[in-house]
């Protein structure tokens, strides 16, 4: 449970600070574009630190470094909060990723060591399945509430006391391995330089990328040819060296490299919908920080009520059949959200945070076991790292696929509405009399430009409704297209085997 908390905060802080941007900013004094560094700086320092984690959790062993990790992060927030600059906040935030990244996964591989059987496996892997959905669900939504009711500091200072207790709790009762120091000899330092330049860099791209155009922008392009070089060096060097950073061979199991592109599918489900949903009530609703949380607790909800059922059914169901159910209701959540229009509100949105929260569990928490039950025992802590930063590197793919196309969508569709809204059409004339009309007695002669640019408003918003629309639609195909490989997972059928002493 200790480690499950742990987890918990270092999924939670990558999305809660994201509701409180505009508060950041005007307590740092930064500009718009500087500000994003402060969510930006997280992402890159964390799916730099989680593959990390596998050869460090081993070299130091898994109570050190997890105790390291939950200490720093403590560390880490308590100097986010008491930031005096932009740079001091970036600082932290780089140390606060790096530390809380060495968290997911070493929790997710001592779960397969401290409950090698399967069954024993259920009711922690339905904690941690729920905690890690929930923390990304929960970020923004818990960040509003904080930055509503008292300030951003609050967002950072929350991870004091739990981290605390977790690297407390840990020290005295999690002792599973002994370090290897012998492993600091071997250390592959051009792979792991090698590997930084490749993730952070991509990380870079996907992140920025949306906003700054792509390759228009000098740095954009820059990073995008820093990562393709370094990827393609750091690939090779993984492949041929004795003493690898990163053991990319663990993917020659089947049943593990189809889990990943599964756990990648669904990280580019879940962290757009937390991003797309939230931004469609603000924009086109205009919903306040508080609105929008109380929609988005909907889906938080849901997986507390889903957890035990999830617990229930991976007894008496196969775990390719609970993950076949969990994509069938992650699917039919989006493509429910195909017929949105302007006016939903909580009540046409409810039912589908619903779904999506039974469905996340169902998904994650038997694909933690098809994808590391057959492992051996030794493959597990490298295997927990990969999994992981697979996941998070499908959603900052999806993040930036999606913001692209939604601006691409959107101002396809204005286009197409701007062709329907000609002063030719009679209803268009019919609209903008009746505007006029309606203008008139505040606006007087000016109520005709008026009613025009209202005209105007009303079709630009029905092109961004159209263009989420999409958006949903083309997020539960895709995941619907993932029961094509459920077929190609085998059960995990055997117990992972003991570490030779």
């Amino acid at each position: 449970m200790a480690m499950v908390i742990g987890n918990f905060m270092a999924v939670l802080d990558v999305q809660i600070v994201a509701s409180s941007i505009n508060e950041i900013q005007a307590g740092l004094s930064a500009s718009p574009d500087e500000i994003q560094w402060v969510q930006t700086s997280y992402l890159i320092a964390e799916v730099i630190g989680v593959p990390l984690s596998g050869y460090l959790s081993r070299m130091l062993s898994t109570r050190v470094y997890f105790v390291a990790c939950s200490l720093g992060f403590v560390l880490a927030s308590l100097g986010c909060a008491a930031s005096w600059s932009l740079g001091s906040m970036v600082v932290f935030r780089l140390l606060q990723g790096l530390l809380g990244a060495g968290m997911i996964p070493t929790t997710f591989a001592t779960l397969f060591i401290l409950f090698p059987e399967q069954q024993r496996r259920i009711l922690p892997r339905v904690l941690l399945g729920m905690t890690t959905t929930l923390g990304s669900t929960l970020g923004p939504t818990l960040g509003g509430f904080i930055t509503e009711f008292s300030s951003w500091h609050w967002l950072f200072l929350l991870n004091l006391a739990p981290g605390i207790l977790c690297a407390s709790t840990v020290w005295r009762h999690i002792d599973i391995d002994k370090p290897q120091p012998q492993m600091l000899k071997l250390t592959d330092f051009p792979g792991v330089l090698l590997m930084a330049l490749f993730l952070g860099g991509m990380e870079y791209t996907l992140d920025t990328g949306p906003r700054k155009d792509w390759l228009s922008d000098d740095t954009v392009a820059l990073t995008t040819a820093v990562a393709a070089v370094a990827g393609a060096l750091f690939f090779w060097r993984t492949l041929t060296t004795e003493h690898p950073i990163v053991e990319l061979r663990t993917m020659r199991n089947r049943n593990f490299a189809i889990g990943c592109l599964f756990a990648a599918v669904l990280g580019v489900s879940m962290y757009t919908l937390i991003y797309i949903t939230p931004l469609f009530l603000g924009q086109v609703r205009g919903y306040n920080p508080v609105q929008i949380g109380e929609i988005m607790m909907v889906q938080g909800g849901s997986m507390f009520v889903a957890a035990p059922l999830a617990g229930r059914l991976s007894r008496v169901m196969e775990p390719r059949a609970l993950v076949s159910v969990g994509i069938v209701l992650l699917s039919i959540g989006g493509l429910i959200n195909v017929r949105l229009t302007a006016d939903w509100g909580f009540w046409e949105f409810a039912l589908l945070q619903v779904l999506r929260g039974f469905g996340n569990l169902f998904c994650m928490i038997p694909l933690t076991d098809l994808a590391m039950g057959t492992l051996g025992m030794r493959e597990v802590k490298n295997a927990s790292a990969l999994y992981n930063v697979t996941r998070n590197l499908g959603g900052a793919i999806g993040l930036a696929l999606v913001s692209t196309l939604m601006n691409h969508n959107t101002w396809a569709h204005w286009q197409g509405l701007a062709e329907s809204t000609r002063l030719s059409r009679e209803p268009v004339r019919e609209a903008l009399s009746s505007l006029t009309r309606a203008f008139t007695p505040a606006l007087g002669n000016s109520a005709s430009g008026a009613a025009i640019g209202r005209l105007a408003q009303m079709a630009g918003q029905q092109a961004a409704v159209m263009a989420y629309s999409d958006m949903y639609r083309l997020l539960s195909w895709g995941v619907l297209t993932l029961l094509i490989l459920v077929p190609l997972l085998a059960k995990p059928g055997r117990h992972l085997e003991a570490e030779p002493a």
